[in-house]
């Protein structure tokens, strides 16, 4: 393990994870972030099903390279009897079982808070799952853009036209659970704290996706008319998205009240008068008119170069941003100057990693390898009393 001076907020901390994909390894990584120990528990032979996406980083995937740094691998068939035996061993040791497998799965194997809390009365148990338990839907498979599409989500994003609906480009959902799950696991331990026994916490993918779903439905509120889909641009708000500029290039711009508005039109657009303009004069004036409104800021932009526009809109202190590709974020300046990246090692060998958000002073987040498959089933079976001689026959009997 990596050494560090200061001490991590979860320093000590052991969490056992039957997980696979994105929501439960995002979270679970997220602990690691801050000190934990993660033992990722993977099918013998294959392990998680996203080291198989892609194979974009140097041979390994994508998915899994983002979200597994900082663990252990313990490969493990829970379907063979003598798993059972490791897997409480290792919970007796731990402080936080995750899992996210298919519903129901967990508990016929006997891994329900219920039927571990009377052996492990301190342990916390995190199960994330498309749908969350009871309800009809409790055992509905879920996948991410499936859950995109129930949360309503898609019914907001995209261009004007079913046939322009669009998917969010990273994995919003899962994302949105694994949160949930790290934020209701710390505050599990904290509670763990003051009670002295563990509990459970029931994350749903789609409750996680609807709770930022907030504002477009209480703009539907009572069968209101809901957002419109506007692509890049704000549903209510103009001018307020992407527009083009000279040579190809795209600005992102929003003004959010009428000050910002007449000096958009005095700095940027160098006509002053078009802040009175009866068609322009509100918010929902532009918003009404906004076809006729791009064409004026889109002939103004067709001079200026990407830099030029920035410029302008700068020297007016209107909000705007560049629409960057996959590089351009690779070599944000703003990610360089404040030192946000480090090296992680790999079974393909040294990659680039984003320090987790939220800087914290007084401790440096735990930025350790990403495990090759059952790399420390060995270590883990002897930290658990299993010989070498025991590790080869479970080996040889298929069990890791």
């Amino acid at each position: 393990m990596t050494q560090h001076s200061n001490p991590r907020p979860l320093d000590g901390i052991t969490v056992i994870s039957l997980e696979h994909a994105i929501a439960a390894p995002f979270c679970t990584r997220q602990l690691a972030d801050l000190g934990a120990r993660v033992v990722k528990i993977e099918r013998p032979g294959s392990g998680d099903f996203a080291r198989a996406y892609d194979e974009r980083v140097h041979g390994l995937a994508s998915h899994f390279v983002w979200t597994n740094r900082s663990k252990e691998s313990l490969t493990l068939d829970l379907k063979h009897d003598e798993a059972d035996d490791i897997l409480h061993s290792l919970l007796g040791k731990a402080d936080v079982l995750v899992q996210n497998l298919a519903p129901g799965a967990a508990a016929r194997m006997g891994l329900s808070f219920e039927a571990l809390q009377e052996r492990f009365p301190r342990l916390i148990v995190c199960d994330i799952s498309g749908y969350g338990e009871g309800g009809p839907y409790e055992k509905k498979k879920a996948y991410d853009l499936l859950i995109q599409s129930e949360g309503g989500f898609l019914s907001v994003t995209g261009g004007p036209g079913e046939e322009q609906m669009a998917k969010a480009g990273c994995s919003i959902a899962d994302i949105s659970a694994g949160m949930y799950a790290y934020t209701g696991i710390l505050s599990a331990l904290l509670l763990r704290d003051k009670t002295g026994v563990g509990s459970r916490i029931d994350v749903s993918m789609l409750e996680s996706l609807v709770e930022w779903m907030g504002y477009p439905m209480y703009y539907a509120f009572e069968g209101a008319q809901p957002p419109a889909r506007a692509g890049a641009a704000h549903a209510t708000i103009y001018p307020y998205g992407p527009f083009p500029t000279q040579g190809g290039g795209t600005v992102m711009l929003g003004l959010q009240n009428e000050r910002e508005w007449a000096l958009f039109c005095e700095k940027v657009l160098l006509d002053a008068a078009l802040a009175t303009d009866e068609r322009f004069s509100a918010n929902f004036k532009r918003s009404e008119n906004r076809e006729v409104l791009r064409q004026i800021i889109v002939d103004g932009f067709a001079r200026l170069t990407v830099e030029e526009v920035v410029e302008r809109l700068e020297a007016a202190q209107i909000a705007n941003a560049r629409v960057n590709d996959m590089q351009g974020v690779w070599d944000h300046p703003q990610l360089k100057a404040r030192d946000r990246w480090r090296e992680v090692d790999s079974p393909a060998g040294k990659l680039p990693s984003l320090l987790p958000p939220g800087r914290n002073a007084a401790f440096t987040p735990r930025m350790d390898p990403v495990p090759g498959l059952g790399e420390h089933t060995g270590g883990i079976l002897g930290e658990l009393g299993y010989s070498v001689e025991d590790q080869a026959r479970l080996q040889a009997a298929g069990v890791v």
